[in-house]
């Protein structure tokens, strides 16, 4: 009897879970801002739309704030304005007049502030946000009707389709949570207006938002129109501007970058990006491991956090137990640990593979979503798959 859809999902879902559960040695689990880096040019490109119908998008809507206003004529905003005209051959009036627009968003200053410090982390909780039903229906449903650039992808890049398809269904849920934030108010407020309490990136922010004026500038875009998260981030994949100046790409070939409305433009882009930042074709993402029981040397397992330092033999001398298939790897691991609430965390070794995952979003946490979701994706696909 051939199965139904509900039964392959909660096969899929049962395989996984016992898949992720530690066990008494070693677990035996396979193989969020978003990217903050950036290729500017001067010219304009037509928008295009994509050759396939993307599912309806739902953009996340911001928290109402009456407490938000335009800059307005701000000395320090104008200054900001005339010396990038200025820089880049602008119009001085008609850019002062665009980011006099801009409000200051007292969300936006919330929201990109630390959790409150003493909040527990837990693994199993995190993952249940992304490894449930409806995404996982969702990102069947993507795969299906993008399998081909998706293959595309993994080919050129090297990068498995299911991780692009994890990545994607993580970051928005398959374009349908872009974020409803003016991506001009996010920036300009975390560029001019941003929140004392944390370690100031004003800096980093305003270089965004000059990465973000030239993107609107190249692509023809509104930068009054454009929507994205409370940081800045922008499309499926949740490039921040930077990011796609310097890694988006024409994937579908129509001569138009578009991370907004273009899954084959995203897919091709992710894929770009994670190699750009050293990912290796054929390599595992992660192992599993046994720890010391001694405190001070799984303290120096640990130091190096999600950076991959140790080799194998290092990892032996200090008390650690890699699994057989991590000891036949060729290359530096690093130590990650995933805490579980008020239960014993749970430990792997993660290669480099997993360090680029983590240069999309630097939390471990956030790279294990994207693999799990993506083999879980996997998985399901290849129960459906006829005998």
């Amino acid at each position: 009897m051939k199965p139904t859809p509900f039964s392959l999902l909660q096969a899929a879902l049962l395989s996984v879970s016992l898949l992720a559960a530690p066990a008494a040695l070693a677990q035996s689990n396979p193989a969020q801002p978003s990217p903050g880096a950036a290729k500017s040019t001067a010219q304009k490109k037509q928008a295009k739309s994509p050759k396939k119908p993307a599912p309806a998008k739902k953009t996340a809507k911001p928290s109402a704030d009456k407490a938000a206003k335009p800059f307005g004529e701000r000395p320090d905003l104008m200054a900001f304005a005339a010396a990038l005209a200025a820089e880049q051959g602008w119009d001085t009036q008609e850019l002062q007049s665009t980011l006099a627009q801009a409000r200051s968003v007292p969300a936006v200053q919330r929201l990109i502030m630390p959790a409150a410090v003493g909040t527990a982390k837990d693994w199993a909780a995190y993952r249940a946000r992304f490894i449930e039903p409806r995404r996982l229906q969702a990102g069947l449903a993507f795969w299906e009707q993008y399998a081909a650039p998706l293959a595309r992808a993994e080919d050129r890049y090297g990068v498995p389709a299911e991780l692009i398809a994890g990545l994607i269904g993580v970051e928005t849920f398959y374009g349908q949570i872009t974020g409803g934030f003016h991506v001009l108010d996010a920036l300009s407020t975390l560029a001019f207006d941003f929140p004392s309490g944390r370690s100031d990136r004003s800096a980093f922010f305003r270089n965004e938002l000059v990465e973000f004026l030239k993107l609107c500038r190249r692509e023809g875009m509104d930068p009054l129109a454009v929507k994205g998260s409370y940081a800045g981030a922008i499309g499926w994949p949740q490039f921040m501007p930077s990011s796609w100046n310097r890694y988006a790409i024409d994937f579908d070939g129509d001569g138009h970058v578009d991370l907004m409305r273009n899954a084959e433009d995203a897919i091709g882009s992710v894929a770009n990006y994670l190699a750009a930042f050293g990912w290796q074709r054929g390599m595992p993402t992660h192992y599993s491991v046994a720890l010391p029981v001694e405190t001070s040397a799984r303290a120096l397992l640990l130091a190096p956090d999600i950076k991959p330092t140790f080799s194998v033999a290092q990892l032996r001398e200090a008390g650690a137990q890699p699994s057989e298939a991590a000891q036949e790897h060729v290359g530096p691991m690093a130590v990650v640990e995933l805490q579980n609430g008020s239960a014993a965390p749970s430990y792997w070794l993660g290669t480099e593979n997993f360090y680029a995952l983590t240069r999309y979003n630097w939390s471990s946490y956030y790279a294990m979503a994207v693999i799990d979701l993506g083999r879980t994706l996997k998985t399901m696909r290849g129960m459906q798959a006829p005998n």
